[in-house]
């Protein structure tokens, strides 16, 4: 197998946290760069993370976790986890456009419809994130524990949000920090 990604992609990392120790190969891109044009060669989607599993491609990390969760035998999450990662995915989209956005030079701050309504997604989904956190919902290692914790780790590394409403989310990822994989795969360290 063959990982494409960045180790800077929280939709990577989770990949790789539930890979943990398996055996496959890990493709870091400068997806904005230099490792573009691969990306165009191996996913139509311009997405990471991308699997190659033999003849089998999987272009997107929701879907990478269902097939690897198939081929290693493990249940399929159940219609409460998959809300959970659909809240995980829409603060990360959200803080992902804001991110490529400042980057950009464009001022993610101003009083503009599209910059409040991904500000209002991420606030509200991180307070119903919290509450879930607070109720014990994400106390085992699984796989919306472990997309959970890429999210909140990397908007903290990315400084995209004020935790002050949500510092449960703070106090969950530093309860997880001993778990495998998570200091190999600290987008700090790329």
């Amino acid at each position: 197998m063959k990982l494409i990604g960045s180790t800077t992609s929280p939709y990577v990392r989770r990949i790789r946290l539930l890979l943990g120790d398996a055996d496959y190969d890990f493709v870091s891109l400068d997806i904005y760069g230099a490792g573009r044009d691969e990306l165009r060669r191996n996913n139509p989607a311009l997405k990471i993370p991308m699997l190659q599993d033999g003849d089998q491609a999987v272009y997107d990390s929701r879907v990478i976790a269902r097939y690897l969760a198939h081929k290693q035998g493990i249940a399929a999450l159940s219609w409460d986890q998959e809300n959970q990662l659909t809240l995980i995915d829409a603060v990360n989209d959200s803080c992902v456009t804001l991110l490529l956005s400042k980057k950009s030079g464009i001022d993610v701050d101003s009083d503009t419809m599209f910059y409040n309504l991904q500000r209002e997604r991420i606030m509200t989904s991180l307070r119903t994130l919290a509450a879930m956190v607070d109720a014990g919902e994400f106390n085992g290692w699984q796989y919306p524990a472990i997309c959970l914790y890429s999210t909140v780790d990397w908007m903290a590394f990315r400084e995209i949000v004020d935790f002050t409403e949500v510092d449960s989310l703070l106090r969950f990822r530093d309860s997880n920090k001993h778990q495998p994989m998570i200091a190999e795969t600290d987008p700090r360290n790329a």
